[in-house]
């Protein structure tokens, strides 16, 4: 919005700036940043008024209330200034004109999932005897927003630039790639709904510390600012042996916005918190990093991107399985960052270490891009 507004406010040497990715990038962060820490009292206000706390359910675990039993209260549903703050930079700093076809199905996908995350947050506060909406009901609208959003990618207008239309790309093999648009393009389709709706529930797993989520949020949007900014120039992608995508690099400022909003939340959720996530943030913001690996097409990048999230994931996943299957549990407490709360560190620690580790899988997912 900003680039169109720009010629009207200043001077031509200024509007210069506007034109450039870096500089807009550099803008949203600092945008999304400045909405989360000026909106984030005020919101945080609001929700102790409407006695929006966090409810501290240790599915069957007493151990993990007594652990957890001092947030309990602590307001929830703090996505709401995030996910405002993601959108209101996005919308400003954003190109929307051709050939930037990412920008409206973004923000969009964005909106839509922490809607679902809103949705679930408000049943499961206001009604104590609920845990939220039922599963289907919950997956089966993140599954239709990212169906939606898949769809638009898979358009010509949206990947014009890009040999063809979607492929999957493998790293460490990179003159292998899968065509995903045969059969009327239902592979990405299938694909684009498991790594949106897949990167939006791992990130939510993963929001059960103070400042855990928003930490590896940042690291993770650090990264593929550098991933979309790369695979959206020809030189860069040339040089670094990826496939060039056009528009791609629009991404780059949504990815600092997304940085900016997730720092904005860690100056309140850092511990002790003031404030968590809730659905509506940690679906919003898991969806974003996954609408850029789509876009991108490092959609097996995002594996190592978001490696934490992933473990947490299926942590669960095997905790689940191993129970009911052999009556076993493999954790001392699913997700993952519980068991090394049951093993006796403290959650300061893990929360730290995990941060160490996202940051060392963002790098490593960075040197992907030369390795042939």
């Amino acid at each position: 919005m900003i680039h169109w507004l720009a010629p009207w406010l200043f001077s031509d040497d200024v509007c210069r700036l506007f034109g450039y990715i870096s500089f807009r990038a550099a803008g949203a962060a600092v945008t999304a940043f400045l909405f989360a820490v000026l909106f984030g009292p005020r919101v945080i206000a609001w929700l102790s008024r409407q006695g929006v706390g966090e409810r501290i359910d240790g599915t069957g675990s007493q151990r993990l209330e007594a652990l957890h039993a001092h947030k309990k209260g602590t307001p929830t549903m703090g996505g709401l200034f995030v996910v405002g703050g993601l959108l209101a930079a996005s919308l400003l700093w954003l190109r929307f004109d051709p050939p930037n076809h990412f920008s409206w199905p973004g923000v969009l996908l964005i909106a839509g999932f922490a809607a679902v995350g809103l949705w679930d947050d408000w049943v499961k506060l206001r009604n104590p005897q609920k845990r939220g909406i039922g599963k289907r009901e919950k997956q089966g609208a993140l599954t239709l927003v990212a169906l939606l959003a898949s769809l638009w990618l898979l358009g010509p207008a949206a990947l014009e630039g890009g040999a063809g239309g979607p492929h999957l790309y493998v790293p460490f093999l990179k003159d292998v790639s899968l065509d995903l648009t045969v059969w009327f393009g239902l592979p990405f389709l299938v694909l684009g709904v498991l790594v949106l709706t897949g990167s939006a529930n791992a990130v939510n797993l993963t929001d059960g510390l103070d400042g855990l989520a928003a930490g590896c949020i940042a690291s993770a949007a650090i990264a593929y600012a550098v991933i979309t900014y790369a695979v959206g120039r020809v030189d860069w992608s040339a040089y670094l042996l990826v496939q060039h995508v056009a528009g791609a690099g629009e991404m780059t400022v949504m990815m600092a916005a997304l940085l900016g909003a997730a720092l904005g939340f860690l100056w309140f959720n850092a511990a002790p918190a003031l404030v968590f996530l809730g659905d509506v943030g940690s679906l919003g913001l898991g969806g974003a990093l996954g609408y850029a690996a789509l876009v991108s097409r490092t959609e097996l990048v995002l594996l190592v991107v978001g490696g934490v999230f992933v473990v947490e994931a299926l942590s669960v996943l095997i905790q689940v399985a191993s129970f009911r299957l052999r009556g076993v549990r493999v954790f001392r407490c699913a997700p993952l960052h519980h068991h090394f709360q049951f093993g006796g560190m403290p959650e300061t620690r893990v929360v730290v270490r995990t941060w160490v580790v996202s940051a060392l899988l963002a790098l490593c997912s960075l040197a992907l891009f030369k390795v042939r």
